[in-house]
């Protein structure tokens, strides 16, 4: 099993839910998230009536799912079609192996296949 977690940008997060739904992955955790990468540089923002300041941190997405071994590249390719504009910032895909799994409710070990 894999897990892939995928750091996008949040405007993306319904266009790379329904791609990974189309690959065929049932189950995916999605977090808000704020972060920086290296090339970002602050904003500077400012309202009425209050001074400005600067924004470190964009709004982002943590897109989580499980996969067998064998859906990892039509996942990544999901992924990539929906969330990707070519630009700098556009996220970064990790993949980790995971040794196992319990599911909660069943008290289920896995070690192979969809969790």
């Amino acid at each position: 099993m894999k897990r892939i977690e995928a750091i996008i940008a949040s405007e993306k997060v319904s266009a790379v839910n329904d791609a990974i739904k189309k690959a065929g992955i049932s189950g995916a955790t999605i977090l808000d998230a704020k972060g920086r990468g290296k090339g970002d540089k602050p904003r500077v923002m400012s309202g009425r009536g209050t001074s400005a300041h600067a924004a470190e941190f964009s709004s982002r997405a943590n897109v989580i799912t499980v996969v067998d071994d064998s859906q990892v590249d039509s996942v990544i390719k999901a992924i990539l079609d929906a969330a990707s504009t070519g630009a700098a910032g556009d996220g970064k895909i990790f993949v980790s192996s995971v040794g196992e799994a319990v599911d909660i409710g069943s008290k289920k070990r896995s070690t192979s296949g969809m969790v």
